[in-house]
């Protein structure tokens, strides 16, 4: 049997700085840990990302997961892998993992995330450039 699912679309968040200079490669995004919202489970553009066992610029199969970490989840699945990336537009992972675009390269406003990048973060993300 077939699902039926509705969508509303809406204006995305704009988290780029400079619109025709940035590199994005496609990723799958976990549902895991993604709370529901008014019966959505939205990861929100702008989110830190990187690959959720192996790094994902290494492993085109890798799901990606939040990695806004300082000092990395020790003793974790994913222990050891940096951010690679940050999300580029929302991503609904209600009805489990979907696809997304991961930004690497490029000019990010800090001021549109939903969470500030922490020091290992920023470190890490040596090819994007955060602006106010």
């Amino acid at each position: 049997m077939s699902k039926f699912v509705v969508n509303n679309y809406t204006n995305n968040k704009e988290i780029l700085r400079v619109l025709d200079h940035y590199v994005g490669i496609p990723v799958t995004v976990s549902d895991e840990n993604i709370s529901l919202v008014d019966g959505k489970k939205i990861v929100p553009a702008g989110t830190i990302i990187g690959g959720k066992i192996a790094p994902r610029l290494e492993n085109d199969g890798e799901i990606v997961v939040e990695k806004n970490t300082q000092g990395g989840a020790t003793g974790s699945a994913g222990a050891g892998v940096d951010a690679e990336g940050v999300l580029l537009y929302d991503v609904d992972v209600t009805h489990g993992p979907a696809a997304g675009s991961m930004v690497i390269h490029g000019f990010i406003k800090l001021s549109k995330l939903p969470k500030a990048p922490v020091a290992d973060a920023k470190a890490a993300l040596k090819q994007i450039t955060f602006t106010v």
